[in-house]
């Protein structure tokens, strides 16, 4: 049996900038937002139980997570804005620095790295002149890599807005990117057309009048290639005897 080596580019070190920015929104801001996050708040029985999409919200604003955006959040909640800085950090999907109007992220989690993710990244930064974590001068892409995004079964994966193009290649990677700095229309592999990165977030917060239109979101054949092996082999889940004794109820 021959041996395969195959050499993984080491991850970049990608910027983690303390959240920074304007320290308070001007009133006309805070009052447009405000009203957004009155829309918010009331869907949750409890008012902190809102902050991760508040946070979508004041994201969708500034395009990143900026110390306003913390203020904002912990007024509306009454949180201290050490809390909020504790959740937003925590989590990747919150930016600490200016995104561009499309956030383009290649997975470079083991599969998707072994499919081509990495030769991806690389063809992108010397396609687009810019390396991981930065955008293009003219504001329209935001490169980054992307944590597994549990679609391994059409790797690599490229994301733009968190939208998934399946089975790229650096050549499909490339004309990608051109069509969105074109500014045109692109659909996602398994969804529908890709909105900017500020409609995405509010879409995110839960305000249902700037969500973008949806279409498709079945599983693909790669999805359901084990359902049909186990139906070809009559292969069926036996219930734990907890569960048959509710079914039977």
């Amino acid at each position: 049996m021959s041996e395969v080596f195959l050499k993984l580019v080491p991850r970049p070190q990608e910027p983690a900038h303390p959240i920074g920015g304007p320290r308070h929104y001007p009133g006309d801001v805070t009052a447009r937002l405000a009203a957004d996050a009155a829309t918010i708040i009331a869907k949750y029985p409890q008012p902190r139980s809102a902050l991760l999409p508040l946070l979508h919200l004041v994201q969708s604003h500034d395009g990143y997570l900026a110390a306003a955006g913390v203020d904002f959040c912990a007024r509306q909640l009454d949180l201290t804005d050490a809390e909020v800085a504790a959740v937003a950090t925590f989590y990747s999907m919150y930016r600490r620095f200016p995104t561009g109007k499309y956030l383009v992220g290649v997975c470079t989690n083991t599969l998707c790295a072994i499919m081509g993710g990495d030769a991806i990244i690389e063809a992108l930064q010397d396609h687009l002149g810019i390396s991981v974590g930065q955008t293009t001068n003219d504001g329209q892409v935001t490169l980054e890599h992307v944590e597994c995004n549990a679609a391994c079964d059409y790797a690599p994966v490229v994301m733009v807005n968190w939208h998934f193009f399946d089975n790229q290649t650096p050549c499909q990677a490339r004309e990608l990117v051109d069509q969105l700095c074109r500014g045109d229309v692109v659909t996602s592999s398994r969804g529908g057309p890709v909105c900017d990165f500020s409609t995405t977030a509010r879409c995110l917060a839960g305000l249902p009048e700037r969500q973008p239109e949806r279409s498709g979101g079945e599983p693909g054949a790669a999805t359901l290639a084990g359902l049909k092996v186990a139906r070809e082999l009559g292969m069926t889940a036996r219930y734990p005897h907890t569960r048959q004794n509710r079914k039977g109820r």
